[in-house]
């Protein structure tokens, strides 16, 4: 079951989606929101699948408000205005429909929501052995696909992380807590709240600090029960 809310200032907008989710198989209402903030005061207390999100609304932006979520759902945008289009990709929507959609234009923006449950940002291929693994980052708007042997750590940068790889580093729009959850444990620790090492690039340890290659990493207090399990 895909639960889903509306956010448009527009009452027939709201009726149209609706009919379309109700001729889709799966789908169901949680929210209507008339307006941006009336939408944040219910994902406070409330986790839904997907958004159907307007753009010109009054109080709050559509874009701004999505903005705002720290870990949104999957956003479908419906609006009148194509001008918006790259900057909402940019903030990695899963689709943008213009105004008037057919129910096929809307059933296939759908189908993408629920493909991409996954989140899009790293994919990682699951196996016994690190070999030929490869993941996913989403950097300047493309996504890179780089080696898991290749990344020797992640430092957070704000809402970015820096992933620095054997032969370059990428900046990726995505915050490091993200990232760690979907780095595998087996071949990588967090041992600061600002750094991921991957364990097989690690030179030596000193006190509080990892040394990879000639960058030296701190080691956390929080963080260092983990280097004790590894050491052990």
């Amino acid at each position: 079951m895909i639960n889903y809310i509306i956010i448009d200032d527009e009452h027939i907008a709201h009726d149209i989606i609706k009919n379309y989710c109700d001729l889709a198989s799966n789908m169901q209402l949680k929210k209507h929101c008339y307006d941006a903030l009336e939408a944040l005061d219910y994902l406070r207390e409330n986790t839904i699948d997907l958004i159907f999100l307007d753009l010109n609304m009054p109080k709050l932006k559509g874009f701004d408000f999505l903005r705002t979520l720290s870990n949104p759902a999957k956003v479908i945008v419906t609006t009148a205005y194509k001008e918006y289009a790259l900057e909402g990709y940019e903030l990695e929507i899963v689709d943008y429909l213009l105004k008037p959609f057919s129910f096929e234009r809307f059933l296939k923006a759908v189908n993408k929501a629920v493909i991409s449950q996954k989140e899009k940002t790293i994919k990682i291929e699951h196996s016994d052995s690190n070999e030929g693994k490869h993941m996913f980052f989403y950097s300047n708007k493309q996504y890179v696909q780089v080696k898991i042997n290749d990344i020797l750590y992640v430092e957070a940068a704000g809402n970015y992380s820096k992933v620095t790889l054997k032969e370059k580093k990428i900046l990726v729009r995505e915050k490091i807590s993200k990232i760690v959850e979907k780095l595998p444990q087996k071949y990588f620790m967090q041992v600061h709240k600002s750094f991921i090492v991957a364990k097989n690039s690690i030179d030596s340890v000193e006190g509080n600090r990892i040394k990879i290659l000639e960058n030296i990493i701190p080691i956390g207090k929080l963080y260092k029960n983990n280097i004790t399990s590894l050491l052990n």
